[in-house]
């Protein structure tokens, strides 16, 4: 029988609340969404910063729709809410995923080795890379809810922040590729040590941090950090209204760069979804 996970709750709390006043970490057993349940919690009026953990999803969702179920252990699956008032909000979700994958893997090795690298692909993925090829780690979702925020002082305008909701769902162990467009991967082909509880342990904190830089300063800063980490760099790629290029980075907005037949197109559609074209093998 394996044995249960203990989760480390009230260390991320200690990291967090000086952070983030009225901060709480809660875990439960068993949940549809981690995100669902946080923006059900928005709408009815509770916009309090909060982690909120899940051994298991069972309705989990992903970008376009996209299904991402979860059993114990097996995955690493929580969402943060807390207001924020960015100036734009271009580019979250680049950022976030910058912030999760130096939490996991703070110096990754050269494109190219045969241990595991952790990426970025646009705008919401985390890739592992090396001599299995691409296999896909885990995903973001980035979600916000209107909220009724402090009232401005006369003369000063309305505050534009939003209760946001930032989910990450991350493979920890091997799982069925079966019907997959991409091979998973696993946490553990990065550190045999990671477990659910660890990278939540490490990554919660410096999240918090991100997002508070990212509110005073946007993505422009985290630009540099994500190309080194952009897997699609270079690639030919095909966009889900049938264009196809070359990706050449992102702007300092986040918007993919694609070179088209047509010239140089800026990318920032959430409708739209890129693949990679798979390389020709004589």
């Amino acid at each position: 029988m394996t044995a249960p996970l203990r989760w480390p709750l009230e260390a991320v709390w200690e990291a967090v609340a000086p952070l983030l006043p009225g901060f709480t970490a809660e875990l439960l057993p068993s949940v549809d969404s981690t995100n669902t349940e946080l923006m059900r919690r928005a709408r009815a009026g509770c916009c309090d910063p909060v982690l909120l953990v899940a051994e298991q999803q069972t309705a989990g969702r992903g970008r376009l729709g996209r299904t991402w179920r979860s059993q114990a252990g097996d995955s690493l699956t929580f969402s943060l809410g807390l207001p924020l008032a960015p100036a734009d909000w271009s580019g979250l979700s680049l950022a976030v995923g910058v912030s999760v994958a130096e939490s996991l893997q703070p110096t990754p090795p050269p494109p190219g080795s045969a241990l595991a690298r952790i990426g970025l692909k646009w705008p919401n993925d985390l890739w592992l890379g090396g001599a299995q090829g691409d296999r896909k780690l885990g995903g973001i979702l980035v979600e916000t809810a209107s909220f009724v925020g402090p009232q401005p002082a006369p003369g000063e305008p309305a505050a534009s922040g939003r209760y946001v909701v930032v989910g990450v769902g991350l493979n920890v162990r091997p799982r069925d590729g079966t019907g997959m467009s991409l091979p998973p991967g696993g946490l553990q082909e990065v550190d045999a040590q990671l477990d659910a509880p660890a990278a939540l342990l490490r990554i919660v904190a410096p999240l918090v941090g991100m997002l508070q830089s990212f509110a005073a300063y946007g993505f422009a800063p985290m630009q540099p950090r994500f190309a080194l980490r952009d897997v699609l760099q270079g690639r030919s790629v095909q966009l889900s209204d049938g264009r196809s290029g070359t990706a050449h980075g992102v702007g300092e907005d986040g918007a993919l760069l694609v070179h088209t037949a047509g010239g140089m197109l800026s990318v920032t559609s959430s409708e739209i979804s890129v693949r990679p074209v798979a390389a020709h093998r004589p």
